[in-house]
């Protein structure tokens, strides 16, 4: 990437978990840090539209000061594909979806989420029928790769 960073987008399926997480945690932790950037999340599929986050995913980020007022699901559309400058999907299923969906002139925007966190897990684990401790882990993952990517982002290596 030869421009600076000024976009980011998170994709989950239904926008309601793991990417209105990585969108909180990206934005209170890349404000933190100086950076300046547009920071959302959407999901590959339009079931929850409109709808705030899920109360679990709220009450697990809110106890560690994340923020997610003013969140709403929404679908990903062709515009974010042109908008964002990088798209980060929390699995492989969402970065499947997203590649064949997404115009060849930004294939090179999209990667997993957690490429940029030193775990062994490449995938976020969807918490979504699970229980608390699986909010737990994804806020834990998401950390990291926030942190993963902000560094990234300060030494230019996208």
């Amino acid at each position: 990437m030869s421009e600076p960073l000024k976009s980011v987008l998170f994709v989950c399926m239904g926008n309601i978990c793991r990417s209105p997480t990585a969108e909180a945690v990206f934005r209170k932790r890349s404000a933190a840090a100086g950076l300046s950037l547009e920071i959302d999340s959407a999901g590959t599929i339009a079931y929850h539209q409109g709808e705030a986050p899920d109360p679990r995913t709220v009450a697990a980020g809110a106890a560690r000061g994340y923020d997610f007022s003013g969140i709403r699901a929404r679908q990903v559309t062709d515009s974010d594909f042109d908008r964002f400058d990088l798209i980060l999907a929390a699995d492989r299923q969402n970065l499947k979806d997203l590649t064949q969906r997404c115009p060849a002139e930004y294939q090179h925007k999209l990667r997993l989420i957690l490429s940029f966190g030193h775990s062994s897990n490449q995938e976020v684990p969807d918490p979504y029928y699970g229980g608390k401790a699986g909010f737990e882990t994804v806020l834990d993952l998401l950390e990291q790769s926030s942190d993963g990517l902000i560094a990234a982002i300060r030494e230019g290596g996208l």
